[in-house]
């Protein structure tokens, strides 16, 4: 389903879209006074896990390859802490959209 997903029309223009957005660098970088070109957008709240939340804006972010491998373990998609710090930061939308849900 994940491969699919990111070689459809949707996901392209979503990332289009992200990139632009973030000025084509890394965010994780750039909260360290560092400027790295970001490479990949990175589901905050993995999209293996919450496929619903694959095109949220919020859900969304630019990152570099070192820091996007940095977010989470690539085989098992398990967040490491950063990941999880990116998780806390966006902890009131992901609240607010489950609020909706229900």
């Amino acid at each position: 389903m994940a491969g699919s997903f990111y070689k459809s029309t949707k996901w392209k223009r979503k990332r289009a879209v992200i990139l632009r957005r973030d000025e084509y660098m890394c965010r994780q970088s750039i909260r360290y006074g560092k400027t790295e070109p970001a490479t990949t957008v990175h589901h905050i709240y993995p999209f293996e896990f919450y496929p619903e939340l694959a095109l949220v804006e919020w859900n969304l972010i630019s990152l570099s390859d070192r820091q996007h491998n940095a977010m989470h373990d690539r085989t098992t998609h398990e967040l490491t802490e950063l990941g999880l710090a990116w998780q806390e930061r966006v902890r009131d939308k992901f609240e607010e959209w489950q609020g909706k849900e229900n």
